[in-house]
């Protein structure tokens, strides 16, 4: 089925107008990609990213998916690898498969069992947390850490 022309601008006119409109940005298992990924919507991660994550919707980590690098989201749900910090303004979810090496910050915690990781966690109760990063100023001959 082709589309015409006239179709393809009604619907690109449409994304415009709603970009967060239910759409679930994926990678496949095999991909790799090394970059930071910002969107408004869900994400779904079965490959390998190397750098950073914040989104406002939720973020899948598939059971062969691999993040190396900070996120920040508003849920999440964990069946592969992270390596950084995790950053949840509501539900962070490891399922038994999961292994995060990094600290988390979270507002609910599940944790499945056969789930690892190693690092702190800190719960914020009822407190808004800040989930998008900023890297702090660098002043006269200070280091960033």
């Amino acid at each position: 089925m082709a589309f015409s022309k006239k179709k393809n601008i009604e619907t690109m006119a449409n994304y415009q107008e709603n970009p967060s409109s239910n759409a679930i940005n994926s990678f496949a298992n095999g991909t790799e990609i090394t970059g930071e990924i910002k969107s408004s919507g869900d994400v779904r991660i079965d490959g390998k990213l190397t750098g950073n994550i914040d989104i406002k919707g939720k973020l899948v980590i598939g059971p062969t998916g691999h993040v190396e690098g900070d996120i920040a989201c508003s849920n999440c749900d964990v069946s592969g690898k992270i390596i950084g910090k995790v950053v949840v303004s509501e539900l962070l979810s490891l399922k038994a498969s999961a292994n995060v090496e990094g600290d988390m910050v979270t507002q609910k915690l599940s944790i499945e069992p056969g789930a690892v990781f190693s690092g702190t966690c800190k719960m914020n109760g009822k407190q808004t947390i800040q989930t998008s990063f900023s890297r702090p100023e660098k002043k006269d001959n200070q280091e960033i850490k």
